[in-house]
């Protein structure tokens, strides 16, 4: 490119950054300057405008076709590189399918079939002749009077797995304690309350009194997803989300007295309500647990079975008809 062009392109491109057609519009504003004021048209013989128009389009557009041919060849070049690497991809997750576990994920009805399946196994192998069934409850008793020295002065939890105080009572699932404050027959409004939940610390109460309750948690809780509300202006509900949520709280906040754990009754769970890592490790053990129960192969069983199987259709050269395997 010439100085002299480019001495003309920023006049150039301010002239088409005020265009709104875009190029039709700046072609159509030279030509018509040609029109009206140079003999472009008419100074010539014939066909002579035309052609020069024709020479300065052919001109540039060689150098348009090169940029063109230049664009197909990188884009050419990048699909290329694209089916390598999803060509490398996919070869490494056939290695990897190769090393994982060959485990079908279990429907809810199948998962709850294989588990009824392996408690009445469980139940037959459990019987036992009358001598072993009273040593057992002999051991059991003893194991019995440990467990209560153990727990011994621990108190026993209510119904919802928390306890249950003069003017509150709190119970809990895995992920979270519920919290209910009873205020009394005269009804009250949120702002005759005062509630302050911190991620370790719990205080409420009723505005101009003592706190009902006022101490640190035992474990920590998620601030922003824990709520309160007031029913009917006669309880109090506050639920706290748990951080930890594979754990029960044997305690409110850290001064009350402890809760014997052991006696906590939680609700029946299904497969569904586990996240998906949980409940496929889970389906695995249960599968793994029932192919065992069978005498059949396990899960690393069958894995080991296919890479040798896959290993003697890629070696059919191979004589295996003499070789043992476990």
């Amino acid at each position: 490119m010439s100085s002299q062009e480019e001495n003309f392109d920023a006049l150039l491109f301010s002239m088409a950054q005020q265009m709104e057609g875009g190029v039709a519009e700046m072609l159509d504003t030279v030509f018509g300057f040609l029109l009206r004021k140079t003999d472009f048209y008419i100074g010539g013989p014939d066909g002579q405008a035309e052609k020069m128009v024709m020479d300065a389009f052919k001109k540039h557009s060689k150098g348009a076709d090169e940029v063109r041919r230049k664009k197909k060849a990188e884009a050419a070049e990048e699909e290329r590189r694209r089916q390598e690497r999803a060509k490398k991809k996919k070869e490494e997750e056939e290695k990897s399918a190769e090393k994982g576990a060959t485990v079908r994920e279990l429907t809810d009805e199948e998962a709850e079939k294989i588990q009824r399946e392996i408690e009445e196994e469980k139940t037959k192998k459990s019987e036992k002749p009358a001598e072993q069934k009273e040593e057992s409850k002999e051991e059991g008793s003893k194991s019995d009077d440990e467990e209560k020295e153990e727990d011994k002065g621990k108190v026993q939890p209510n119904a919802g797995n928390g306890y249950d105080f003069d003017n509150f009572t709190w119970t809990q699932t895995l992920q979270e304690v519920e919290v209910r404050v009873d205020l009394g027959k005269a009804p009250l409004k949120p702002r005759d309350l005062f509630i302050d939940i911190r991620k370790n610390h719990l205080r409420f109460g009723i505005k101009g009194r003592d706190p009902i309750l006022d101490g640190p948690l035992p474990h920590e809780i998620k601030v922003d997803e824990s709520t309160w509300t007031v029913d009917n202006g006669r309880a109090l509900l506050i639920n706290l989300e748990k951080v930890n949520q594979m754990n029960w709280w044997n305690r409110l906040i850290t001064t009350h007295p402890e809760l014997n754990t052991k006696k906590i009754n939680p609700e029946p769970s299904k497969l569904s309500d586990l996240d998906g890592e949980t409940r496929g490790m889970v389906e695995k053990m249960m599968y793994d647990q029932r192919q065992k129960e069978l005498g059949l192969p396990t899960s690393e069983d069958q894995k080991k079975q296919d890479m040798l199987k896959k290993f003697m259709e890629q070696h059919p050269e191979m004589d295996f008809s003499k070789c043992k395997f476990n």
